[in-house]
């Protein structure tokens, strides 16, 4: 985006005057600028870019530059996918970026494993019958924090939960045991988790 572009969008917000002292360039070759016919280049990118928010938006904002470039193709428009990914941050427009993300489960060995007493019935009918466990973690300024929360089955309700900057077997215990202390249920209930080493004994 040049100087007097910038000012043409700005302008709205800002005094024409107090825009040209602050980029550098003067009222008079913004004006001149105002009156010149656009070039044939930034007429093709104009379309272009309407082309391209039309993509955008039909893709419910998702697409980056790779897959509206692909687009593009597909419709026979003939363009670089670094001109796409210019027009699109001169537009304003982002796509979704799916980060990976990375696996808390670490597979425990086989005689650590306790037995599947759910079989994917997940389906319940009280509360305090079944207890599903899982891990997550959040960025923060000092690094990863790991949470560990446990779900009552019944209603996902939760019953249990702590965090820690480690990701070791007492974070588990620590949930579980705030738990057991918060809703004391009665004998039979299950608590069902990953396969993962942090859910098994040392």
């Amino acid at each position: 985006m040049s100087c007097y572009e910038f000012i043409a969008v700005e302008r709205a917000q800002h005094s024409i005057t107090r825009l040209c002292r602050l980029l550098g360039v003067s009222r008079s070759g913004y004006y001149a600028w105002c009156r010149r016919e656009p070039s044939r280049r930034r007429r093709v990118d104009q379309a272009l870019t309407a082309q391209i928010r039309t993509i955008h938006a039909r893709s419910r904002t998702t697409y980056g530059a790779p897959r509206i470039h692909a687009e593009l193709r597909a419709q026979g428009v003939r363009c670089g996918r670094k001109r796409v990914a210019r027009l699109m941050r001169g537009a304003g427009l982002v796509g979704c970026h799916r980060r990976r993300r990375r696996s808390l489960t670490r597979r425990a060995t086989a005689d650590m494993v306790a037995p599947d007493l759910v079989q994917r019935r997940f389906q319940v009918h009280t509360p305090h019958q079944l207890w599903v466990a899982d891990l997550t973690y959040l960025p923060t300024g000092e690094g990863w924090l790991y949470l560990a929360v446990i779900l009552d089955a019944f209603n996902r309700q939760i019953v249990g939960w702590a965090m820690a900057h480690h990701l070791r077997t007492e974070l588990v215990i620590e949930a579980l045991n705030l738990a057991l202390w918060r809703r004391q249920p009665p004998p039979g209930v299950i608590h069902h988790s990953d396969r993962g080493s942090h859910n098994t004994p040392p």
